[in-house]
Formats: C-alpha cells, sequence, structure tokens
C-alpha cells in the first residue's frame, strides 16, 4: 500500500485505458458461444450485453466529444433528470450492439479502443472537460478526472464479465489502484449532509496489494481528503479489496458489502462509505 493516503493528487492514467482495453480484446475472443449468454451481476444485463455497453459507450464518447456530433439537444438539469437520460442512453445502445455477432462486435470494438485511447491521451489533463463527473457532485470537470472516470468504468465492466465467465480478474496495482481512487472522489459529495465537528476524520482502508488509505475530514466548509494519516480517527472503514469495486458500483447489495468489511469507531460514520455510487445510474 502507498504511505500517503490517496484523495490529494490528480489521477493521471491516459495511458492506462489501453492497457485496461488490451486485456479486453483477448478476453472477449476467448468466450464461448454459451458464455456470451452468462447472467452477470449487473440485473438487467448478460456478457453480451455488457460487451455491447463498452462498445456503445466509447463510441458515443468519440462522437460527442472528439467529433462534436451532438444529435440530441436533450440538457438534464437535475440528477435524478441526468440518471433518467443516462440509463435510456445506455439501453439503446446496448438494445442495438447485442446483435453483433461476437467476430463483428470484437473486430468494431478494437477500432473504437485504439481511437478512444489515442483521443484521451492527446487531451490537456488540466483542460476543461466536456461532461463533469455528476456522482462526485462536480458540475466542471477536468479532463483527468473525466479521463479517470471512463477507466473505472473500462476496468469495472471488464471485471463484470470475468465474473461471470469465471476468468482471472485484471486486480493489477497499476490498473486498480488508480480506479479506487477515482471512485473515492466521490465519498465529500456523498458526506455532504452528514453534520460532525470539525477535525473529525474518517479512515477508509481499501485492503490488499491493489489497495491503500483515504482520510476525509469535516472541515467548516464541508468534507475534504487530507494528505495524511492522522492520530485520531473517530471511524475506520476497512472493506477488501476483492468488494470494493463492487460496493461502489451497485454490484452487491449495500448490507453483504458491509457485512464483508470491518468498522471500527463510530458506526453512523460509516454509513456514507457504503452509500458510495461512484457511476451514473
Amino acid at each position: 500500500m502507498a504511505d500517503q493516503p490517496g484523495g490529494c493528487s490528480p489521477i493521471l492514467c491516459a495511458h492506462l485505458l489501453r492497457k485496461a482495453d488490451d486485456a479486453l480484446i483477448p478476453l472477449l475472443g476467448s468466450l464461448s458461444a454459451e458464455e456470451w449468454d452468462l447472467q452477470t451481476i449487473a440485473p438487467r444485463w448478460k456478457v453480451r450485453d455488457v460487451a455491447a455497453h463498452l462498445l456503445d459507450t466509447v463510441l458515443r464518447k468519440l462522437s460527442l466529444v472528439r467529433d462534436s456530433w451532438w444529435v440530441e439537444n436533450a440538457n438534464p438539469q437535475t440528477p435524478r433528470e441526468v440518471v433518467e437520460f443516462v440509463n435510456r442512453l445506455n439501453q439503446e445502445g446496448v438494445t442495438v450492439y447485442r446483435r453483433l455477432s461476437p467476430a463483428l462486435l470484437i473486430e468494431m470494438m478494437k477500432m473504437a479502443c485504439e481511437e478512444s485511447a489515442a483521443f484521451h491521451e492527446s487531451l490537456d489533463a488540466f483542460g476543461k472537460a466536456t461532461f463533469c463527473v455528476s456522482w462526485a457532485g462536480e458540475e466542471q470537470s477536468l479532463s483527468w478526472f473525466d479521463t479517470a472516470r471512463e477507466l473505472t468504468e473500462r476496468w469495472h465492466h471488464q471485471q463484470q464479465i470475468r465474473l461471470a465467465t469465471n476468468r482471472p480478474g485484471i486486480m493489477t496495482r497499476e490498473l486498480y489502484y488508480p480506479v479506487l481512487d477515482c471512485f473515492m472522489r466521490g465519498l465529500p459529495h456523498a458526506y455532504r449532509s452528514v453534520p460532525a465537528d470539525p477535525g473529525t476524520n474518517i479512515l477508509v482502508t481499501i485492503s490488499g496489494d491493489c489497495g491503500g488509505n483515504w482520510v476525509l475530514s469535516s472541515h467548516a466548509a464541508g468534507w475534504r481528503f487530507i494528505c495524511e494519516l492522522p492520530e485520531i480517527v473517530s471511524c475506520k472503514v476497512t472493506i477488501p479489496q476483492e468488494i470494493a469495486w463492487r460496493v461502489f458500483t451497485k454490484g452487491i447489495d449495500r448490507d453483504a458489502g458491509r457485512a464483508k468489511s470491518t468498522v471500527e469507531g463510530d458506526a453512523a460514520l460509516a454509513e456514507g462509505v457504503f452509500g458510495l455510487t461512484a457511476i451514473v445510474g
């Protein structure tokens, strides 16, 4: 584990999109016809649906952001409207691309992944992103955060396929730690309505070789990360790395996730950790 707590530095991970997708293409190529129809932990999606979603989101983002091709003039205002809009787009994309044969979907995925990686690598990491990271409560995000969010999408959906088909996961520290660090950036927003005395500290630990520590501290202006381990914490939450990604992507029941984790100190302060959803939808 890294000695310095996470959450304090930009996540510069554009180069990792290629590595995640380099693992995805052979994974899809290894699946049998039966495995394409296996159920994943996403209740409405089988393996072919998750693969279709991965293709759809890459093509959609290239069209919208790189090519400035806006077909719809939708302008969702509230968080609920954003979720409804994204869910509709996701389902429409899955409906179309799940019809493709595995061979054709994989060929299209190769092209889309290459162009997506090149696009994200070309961006100014500290320029303004076209889309904000809404689950972190941002109305404007920098490109590095949007790219990190893209990595979490590519990583966790691939992990869903691997879990459903009993394939080895891609829990390498190089890929998984940035995903976890990105997920955690949603914690200050998740705690925005939680009252606490200034200086109250919550330590979140993801145990395992890919994990680390994040310290959320209460201040007059709200909750924020601090970059040193404090001597006193009011609550410590430890989540095994095997389930952490599922906790933050609605891939496990909250009570089940809590039961597999450890909470020390003020248990009420842990609720925001298990309530964090670092995806839209």
